[in-house]
């Protein structure tokens, strides 16, 4: 039997903000694209179109479930590619060190639909499995020990700063009073919790009461926004000059720093601003473009609502 990951749900290859990513993209036969989050390769597929056959693209993604999508993507779209399995800080940092270059590289930020459609991975809290969230299943570190060995304190810290929970603080002390009885091992046995934790009204208010604190869990355990400062530096060292660079967010904190990173690489000079003139000799070395996040039209959130948080920044290496 074929292995459930070449079974994709229909919410597989629905990539987000597609067009506006292809237009910012701008792809051209011949060249060299990387795709930092791989995926399903929604977005995968749409830039190889560009590509007519000439130029490569370069896959990346921790989670090796990705590989079988990347094997069926390349037999289908008959691209020269490659599959690169690992933290995309982390791979790019070593495709610049080792000389390679890019034409456009892509992040598409957070957690994919073959992961969250997939309750045994433990992303989310509509279904009851294992309390995992690894997107690299070969982690050491999960949910489970973080929630079961976190400090309260720890834990209010992460629902806050990641999820931005109103009541972190009540549902860290309640994690705490129940593991203290039985550790936690199911996303139910975590679900129950929350919602017991927090006021009444706030289960029926904006969203599913578990959301943020999914969310924030899932950010400490992949260390995604340590990754993600990491990972910037890093394609824009990878880009050829000319080459385009496009960030798909879907949280505040991921977008903000986009935003910064960003700014900071347009801006170039460092010195003070009492200083008359530069003194530092930094060069801009991007140029936003266009200048503000783009987001989804109401058309496609209506289709496909996972697209309504998302944010696209872009830029071009000068």
């Amino acid at each position: 039997m074929l292995p459930s990951v070449l079974q994709p749900s229909a919410t597989d290859h629905v990539p987000v903000l597609a067009d506006e990513v292809r237009q910012l993209l701008a792809i051209e036969p011949g060249e060299t694209v990387v795709d930092a989050t791989f995926g399903a390769g929604g977005h995968a597929a749409l830039l190889a179109a560009d590509l007519r056959g000439e130029g490569r693209l370069i896959a990346i993604d921790r989670d090796p479930s990705a590989r079988a999508y990347f094997d069926r993507f390349r037999k289908q779209t008959g691209v020269q590619g490659r599959f690169l399995r690992g933290d995309f800080s982390i791979v790019l940092e070593q495709l610049a060190d080792n000389g390679a270059r890019a034409d456009a590289i892509l992040f598409d930020l957070g957690v994919s639909s073959m992961q969250i459609d997939r309750p045994e991975r433990g992303f989310s809290y509509a279904a009851d499995a294992p309390l995992d969230m690894r997107m690299d299943p070969s982690a050491d570190y999960s949910a489970r020990e973080l929630v079961n060995e976190g400090s309260e304190r720890e834990l209010t810290r992460i629902f806050r700063q990641y999820g931005e929970e109103r009541y972190a603080k009540q549902i860290a002390r309640a994690i705490a009073r129940r593991r203290r009885e039985q550790p936690f091992e199911r996303t139910g046995e975590l679900v129950e919790t929350i919602k017991n934790a927090i006021p009444a009204p706030a289960r029926f208010g904006d969203g599913h009461p578990a959301k943020r604190v999914f969310q924030a869990l899932r950010i400490a355990v992949n260390d995604e926004l340590t990754a993600l400062e990491d990972a910037l530096p890093a394609a824009v060292e990878l880009l050829n000059p000319g080459g385009r660079l496009a960030v798909i967010s879907f949280h505040s904190l991921e977008d903000r720093i986009v935003k910064r990173f960003l700014r900071d690489q347009e801006h170039g000079c460092t010195c003070p601003p009492d200083f008359p003139v530069c003194v530092c000799g930094q060069e801009p070395v991007l140029r936003a473009t266009p200048r503000r996040a783009i987001r989804p039209s109401s058309r496609e959130t209506a289709s496909n609502p996972r697209a309504a948080s998302a944010r696209l920044r872009a830029a071009v290496k000068v």
